[in-house]
């Protein structure tokens, strides 16, 4: 059975236990950083030589907080989004095929907050991270700017002696 360890550098390895005659080793199948993908699942298993449970894995690298990237088609819509997001031209026989293509597809209607985050699809853990770290300076700065909202000029509570009146 296959299983995942993160390495000290940050790489996660899915790993396979096997007995020697020197006692129980592992070995390496696969190695990735940030997420698991199809790649990573594919390298692993054609290097396993025991049963290989994809889902198990991915169940486990999620509960591990290891995001999972299982399709590489929705990875690429959302890349193909960004771009045209960013102002990117298709050849209008491109535009054609797609449409005709998507069009047999089925679909589900967009969530009206959804609409509020289209910018965020495609952008990439560091454009997030950027974005969630200016988020974080300006609200530094606004509180920073303020004087205190509410200073306390009497306790609330009476204090208590431990010492007793004797």
């Amino acid at each position: 059975m296959a299983y995942l360890y993160t390495r000290k550098n940050g790489r996660i390895e899915i790993r396979e236990a096997h007995t020697t005659p020197q006692g129980p080793r592992s070995r390496t199948l696969a190695s990735f950083r940030d997420a698991l993908t199809e790649a990573d699942l594919d390298r692993a298993e054609s290097a396993a030589s025991r049963p290989f449970d994809r889902e198990a894995l991915c169940a486990r690298a999620r509960d591990r907080g290891i995001p999972v990237r299982r399709s590489s088609a929705n990875s690429h819509a959302r890349a193909l989004l960004a771009a045209l997001r960013s102002g990117a031209t298709l050849d209008p026989v491109l535009v054609r095929l797609l449409t005709e293509h998507l069009a047999d597809r089925n679909s589900a209607p967009v969530p009206d907050d959804a609409t509020d985050v289209v910018e965020w699809i495609g952008a990439s853990d560091a454009e997030r991270g950027r974005a969630l770290r200016d988020v974080l300076r300006l609200y530094d700065q606004i509180a920073r700017s303020r004087a205190p909202v509410r200073s306390s000029r009497e306790e609330r509570f009476p204090k208590f002696s431990l010492t007793g009146g004797r």
